[in-house]
């Protein structure tokens, strides 16, 4: 059934959990509480119900970047990207970023989340953490093969094959394949390799953390969602998280939380939240004249994403350059087929940039379009994608206030390439030369003209030109920040093993800014599983059941 906001009588009655936020982790995690009939949970969400009709549209994607449904942050100047501002679009819309996302479906390697396990207990490893993707999935039957250790999933996430793959897609995999790149399954056991895209899309439709989640729990007495509603502090009485503000119609409301408080708003939002609290770095918080509330010099450090350049070169035909033609609007409508099923992204691999590496530092992804100027422009004509992203970026930045005021945006600073040994570039130019061999590959040359979109010229530059033209002037995110509120073992760290703000009872968070390393893979699987993770913990419960 369609979501609605209940009545504000309902909202302002104390709840056992606040939750803030509705995206990813926010949906999984409010669902999943209010399971059981006698725990009550606010869910408050900054953007609109998730109505607007691009929503659905795999292929309409970026015609949500900069609209009503996105935060629409810009990053500051980056010195190593020409002084350029970096365009990072934010899902403020129940189903958060996965509601305005590319739908891919990529856990990342097994190793990342040992990785995890190491700064914050056992019970983030992938030994723990697996069962949980297991209880997320619910995988369509053509995407089931033995490789993939998909075979029975029905959880509440749907993941399907592409409806209806570009031709491009199967000679870029071919390409790839005579390349001497190994083909796998996506997310098998083994991701060292070239896959189609796996989907978060349910007959050719989006489906996002809120069409999993919160679309079914909405009829249960116990959830009340909130929409419009944005958070503007955290609560504090005696050390203990009591209540969140937020503001909502021209009004300013609280929030009570009998229990606890849990902040779901994302890499960005979260880390702003817990400053505007008085829960932060004591000098930045003084700056600002917020009364500390936890000296937490972590908050708002140790950002991490993953950066993406992108090269296009012409095509002839065939490309999502035709998706809007009459005839595939009408193939959309009538069947939930054709180029607008397509997620864009559709395929992608995992390199290592030298072969001194035991697991991969870069991803290729490729898309049958051009994209370009960070998705705000829509292609010119036919033409083909491919580009290089850097998996394990040593390059760290910040999200800091720019004023008190919550409604200011924050300073986000990713600090791309600034990482001293030079290793982050090396790897990204090692990506794109690997473009390079794969764009020139018969299987992709046969199907281009040879001139490129991006960079503009691109032809007539040497590859090493257009690898450093690519680089400085059309490198973006790949949208997946994390990082800002660590959670650790270390004592140092944001959050602890169990998702405690340290230095505040009764406050938790579960979103991307708890991971304490980046992925080698894509953030909205481990985001769900990170709000799943919650869940249990919340309700005292050591491991997935």
């Amino acid at each position: 059934m369609p979501l609605r906001s209940k009545p504000r009588s309902l909202a302002a009655r104390p709840h056992d959990y606040v939750v803030v936020g509705a995206g990813s982790a926010g949906s999984a995690l409010a669902a999943r509480l209010t399971a059981d009939p006698s725990v009550t949970v606010l869910l408050l969400e900054a953007g609109p119900r998730d109505t607007k009709r691009e929503i659905g549209v795999p292929a309409a994607f970026s015609k949500l970047f900069r609209s009503d449904v996105d935060w629409n942050y810009d990053t500051e100047p980056q010195d190593r990207l020409g002084g350029r501002r970096v365009y990072w679009p934010r899902g403020r819309v129940l189903g958060g970023s996965s509601s305005i996302n590319a739908m891919m479906w990529v856990r990342g390697f097994s190793e990342d989340y040992d990785d995890w396990g190491v700064a914050a207990g056992r019970g983030w490893s992938w030994e723990s953490l697996s069962p949980y993707f297991r209880r997320v999935e619910g995988v369509a039957p053509e995407v089931l093969h033995d490789d993939a250790d998909l075979a029975g999933r029905q959880g509440p996430v749907r993941i399907e094959a592409q409806r209806s793959p570009s031709a491009h897609t199967a000679a870029f995999l071919r390409g790839a394949a005579d390349a001497g790149h190994p083909v796998v399954v996506g997310n098998a056991a083994d991701q060292r390799g070239f896959s189609q895209t796996q989907v978060t899309q349910h007959r050719g439709a989006r489906f996002s953390a809120a069409d999993a989640y919160l679309k079914p729990a909405a009829r249960r007495p116990n959830l009340t969602v909130v929409t419009d509603a944005q958070a503007t502090r955290v609560v504090v009485q005696d050390g203990r998280a009591v209540g969140v503000e937020y503001a909502h119609r021209g009004r300013t409301e609280v929030a009570r939380a009998r229990r606890e408080v849990v902040l779901c708003g994302g890499a960005v939002n979260t880390p702003q939240l817990l400053l505007l609290s008085g829960i932060g770095d004591r000098a930045e918080l003084e700056a600002h004249e917020i009364p500390v509330v936890a000296h937490s010099p972590e908050v708002g450090k140790n950002l991490r994403d993953h950066l993406l350049s992108g090269m296009a070169v012409e095509a002839t035909e065939g490309t999502l350059f035709d998706a809007e033609t009459p005839a595939q609007l009408l193939r959309y409508l009538a069947r939930r087929q054709g180029m607008l099923t397509s997620n864009v992204a559709e395929a992608y691999g995992f390199i290592r940039s030298h072969d001194g590496l035991a697991l991969p530092d870069v991803e290729l992804i490729f898309a049958p379009v051009a994209f370009v100027k960070e998705g705000l422009v829509a292609p010119a004509g036919h033409a083909l994608t491919l580009g290089a992203i850097l998996l394990k970026p040593e390059s760290v930045g910040t999200v800091s206030l720019r004023s008190a005021n919550p409604f200011d945006k924050p300073a986000i600073d990713p600090r791309y390439l600034s990482d001293p040994d030079g290793r982050d570039r090396a790897a990204l130019l090692a990506g794109l030369a690997e473009c390079e061999r794969l764009l020139a590959a018969p299987a992709l040359r046969e199907r281009t003209t040879g001139v490129y979109v991006q960079p503009v010229g691109g032809e007539m530059l040497t590859a090493a030109e257009r690898a450093e033209a690519t680089l400085v002037d059309n490198a973006q995110t790949l949208y997946h920040p994390v990082g800002t509120a660590r959670m650790g073992t270390d004592g140092t760290s944001v959050v602890d093993e169990e998702l405690r703000v340290r230095g505040v009872h009764g406050l938790r968070v579960a979103d991307a800014s708890v991971m304490p390393t980046i992925i080698r893979g894509h953030t909205n699987a481990p985001s769900i599983v990170i709000g799943e993770k919650a869940a249990d913990l919340l309700r005292g419960i050591r491991h997935a059941e």
